[in-house]
C-alpha cells in the first residue's frame, strides 16, 4: 500500500512540474489570460498578442499536450478554450504573489533614495 501511495505521489509531482511549465513562458501566460473569458479562433489570439499564427501555434500544442487547453474545430477555424478555468486561481494567486513583491521593492527603492538624499544634504 505504501509503495502504491509513493508512485501515485512521484507521478503527482511529475504531473504538477509538467503543467507548471505552462507558467514558464510570457506568451503561454498571455494566452492564459486572453483565454480566461471565452474561446479564441487561432487567429484572433495572434492578433491580440501580435505574435506570428506560427510561433503561437507551438505555445498552444504544448498546453493542449498538457490538457490545459481544449480545440475545436469549426470549418476553417480553430478555437482554443481553457480545459479547466481553476487554473486561473493559480495564475491570479502567483500575479498577486509578484505585484505584492514589486510593490514592496518599489517602497523599499524609494525608502533608500531619501535615505541617501536627506543624508547627502546634512553632510
Amino acid at each position: 500500500m505504501e509503495k502504491h501511495r509513493s508512485n501515485i505521489e512521484q507521478e503527482l509531482y511529475r504531473l504538477h512540474a509538467d503543467m507548471c511549465k505552462v507558467f514558464s513562458h510570457p506568451t503561454r501566460l498571455q494566452i492564459l489570460n486572453v483565454l480566461r473569458a471565452r474561446e479564441v479562433t487561432v487567429s484572433d489570439l495572434a492578433e491580440r498578442l501580435g505574435i506570428a499564427i506560427g510561433n503561437l501555434s507551438q505555445h498552444l500544442n504544448m498546453m493542449k499536450q498538457r490538457r490545459v487547453l481544449f480545440s475545436r474545430k469549426e470549418g476553417n477555424n480553430v478555437y482554443y478554450r481553457l480545459a479547466n478555468p481553476k487554473m486561473l486561481r493559480a495564475f491570479d494567486l502567483i500575479r498577486e504573489i509578484l505585484l505584492e513583491e514589486m510593490r514592496r521593492q518599489s517602497v523599499l527603492v524609494r525608502h533608500a533614495e531619501r535615505t541617501r538624499v536627506h543624508g547627502r544634504v546634512g553632510s
